[in-house]
């Protein structure tokens, strides 16, 4: 090798050598102009580097292939290169000649290969910190992930640049339902492609990240505001191209803007505002939620509750007040709906104030079982103090229904007590979903095997089909205060005609009946007359301390109320 050629060499190799060094960043338009340079003193016609990511992949040819350089002029391999890092992955590099060329001198041939080892290794390094950069900020579907966001939204803060953005969670309004139209392979495709369709709304003026499931965090300028909101309303994918198939996808939204007097601190608290706003826009129905102060305080009310309920547990704290069910035609107290009362410092708290927030997680389940265990306590007592006992119903949420183990807990209840199932019941509320309405089945199906009565609360207050009672066994329905006609409205009036015709056909087909929400006599008399037996309601009793109910529990002591 000349002199001149063997200057240019160490030339390039010291650059291309600091280069892959530098402590301040890679320049990558310099990189390749001197790949150039050394392709071209080594008359080095095409340059290919293949990254893999393991040697199965490598083996099936499941990687990524890169033309580091190409001037067209051949293809004949010189040089190859093969390196595998602890990591796992595989490098591969080969160097290509013209045809026509001579083959290089062995020295030269071995500065060819020193320089392509360093370029390979470098290359190596360089993919393999883009592979990992991949596997932290997206998850194994290829959406942006929570990592993501919180290392884009901590530059934010860092660079004093979070003012002015607006970060919205948001949650696919039935996409359940949308898989199960289209099949979870294109209710996948529908899930990506509206993705990266607010993807492309955003552009470079945010980021969107998938929490997982159809759930998404998005944070962005906001003047892109009204465009990104209206994209929420409704957006048709074509999820089949070929036949042009569309589906409209749209989401409810909880929204946080970032402004001076809400800062963000640290990343995570955009978590803490958006996260309460979708939970209250899903439990409501509502399309969006705003996070402000008040929703905070509802937040640490909510955090409040939860924890003194754990308290009220253990102190009880919660008793069960009965409000007493009434056979119409006698005055006989035939029944009672256990309702739970919580007593903090001597003040009740109302259960609207609880029960909701125990709703939105599993503490609804631990206070049923409560109140089913204090109900067969007091069932217990009145049976070895030698009281006539009416059955009582307890409610049990619609929490329970995913349990497979619900039935095995009430029977272990009931037989530590050592109780006949008669005088039990369990009240559930009507489902809106296949799901939920098979594990209803399953379920009431159960406790009547075991001769545990078993009622459908609120019947008439939702969606209510006629297939809740066909198709499941239930002993009783409860008839919601909403199909009551109130005085003063006309027989042929289609709340009249409709509460005739629910309570007719319960008794045609063997259901018990009982009718809630009783609250005047002209009622009771319209309960006689359409021969529905068991009254519910304030115009009897509200529901009582335990101690009053039992003065109730012989004799007819509501005869004088039926005239």
């Amino acid at each position: 090798m000349d002199q001149e050629k063997l200057k240019k060499y160490y030339t390039i190799m010291e650059r291309i050598t600091f280069l892959t060094c530098a402590p301040d960043g890679f320049d990558r338009a310099e990189f390749v102009t001197l790949l150039g340079e050394f392709c071209e003193l080594f008359r080095i016609s095409k340059g290919v580097t293949e990254f893999y990511q393991t040697p199965r992949l490598e083996e099936a040819g499941e990687g990524e292939v890169l033309i580091d350089y190409d001037n067209g002029k051949g293809d004949i391999p010189v040089v190859k290169v093969r390196i595998t890092p602890p990591s796992g992955v595989v490098i591969k590099g080969t160097l290509y000649m013209a045809k026509d060329d001579e083959p290089l001198p062995e020295d030269e041939l071995d500065k060819v290969k020193k320089v392509y080892l360093l370029v390979i290794s470098f290359i190596a390094r360089n993919r393999l910190q883009r592979s990992i950069s991949r596997f932290i900020f997206t998850d194994e579907d290829g959406y942006a992930n929570r990592r993501h966001l919180m290392h884009y939204i901590d530059e934010k803060i860092r660079t004093g640049q979070q003012y002015g953005n607006d970060a919205i969670c948001i949650n696919l309004k039935n996409f359940g339902a949308i898989n199960q139209e289209i099949g979870r392979k294109l209710g996948d495709v529908v899930l990506k492609k509206y993705y990266e369709h607010l993807k492309e709304l955003i552009g470079e003026n945010g980021t969107i990240c998938r929490l997982g499931g159809d759930n998404f965090i998005l944070f962005f300028k906001n003047d892109l505001r009204d465009v990104i909101m209206e994209a929420l309303i409704g957006t048709p994918i074509v999820y089949d191209e070929e036949n042009n198939k569309k589906i409209m996808v749209s989401s409810r939204a909880g929204v946080y803007l970032v402004t001076p007097e809400m800062a963000l601190e640290k990343p995570t608290q955009v978590m803490d505002r958006v996260y309460p706003a979708i939970q209250i826009a899903k439990q409501n129905g509502l399309n969006v939620v705003f996070y402000d102060k008040n929703l905070l305080e509802r937040r640490e009310h909510t955090a409040n509750i939860r924890k003194q309920f754990a308290e009220a547990i253990a102190n009880r704290e919660i008793v069960a007040y009965y409000q007493p069910k009434v056979d119409v035609r006698t005055g006989k107290v035939v029944g009672a709906e256990a309702l739970c009362r919580w007593f903090r410092d001597g003040k009740m708290v109302m259960p609207m104030e609880f029960i909701p927030i125990l709703e939105m997680n599993t503490d609804i389940c631990d206070l049923d079982f409560y109140m089913f265990e204090t109900v067969c306590r007091d069932i217990r007592r009145w049976l070895d103090e030698g009281r006539d006992v009416p059955r009582v119903s307890v409610n049990f949420s619609r929490k329970h229904l995913i349990d497979p183990d619900l039935l095995g807990h009430i029977l272990e209840i009931i037989n530590r007590y050592e109780l006949r199932r008669k005088y039990l019941e369990v009240e559930l509320t009507e489902t809106t979903t296949d799901v939920e309405f098979k594990n209803l089945n399953r379920i009431v199906t159960g406790l009547h095997r075991e001769g545990i009565f078993t009622s459908v609360d609120d019947f008439g207050n939702g969606y209510s089909s006629l297939n809740l009672i066909r198709a499941i066994p239930w002993d009783v329905v409860k008839i919601d205060r909403s199909l009551l006609p109130t005085d003063g409205m006309k027989e042929d009036d289609i709340t009249s005609r409709m509460y005739k015709h629910v309570v007719s056909m319960a008794n045609d087909i063997g259901l018990e009946c009982v009718t809630e929400g009783v609250e005047t006599l002209n009622q009771v008399h319209l309960l006689q007359d359409n021969e529905c037996p068991i009254a519910q309601g304030f115009y009897f009793s509200k529901p009582l301390p335990v101690e009053e109910f039992e003065k109730l529990l012989s004799g007819e002591p509501f005869a004088d109320k039926l005239n």
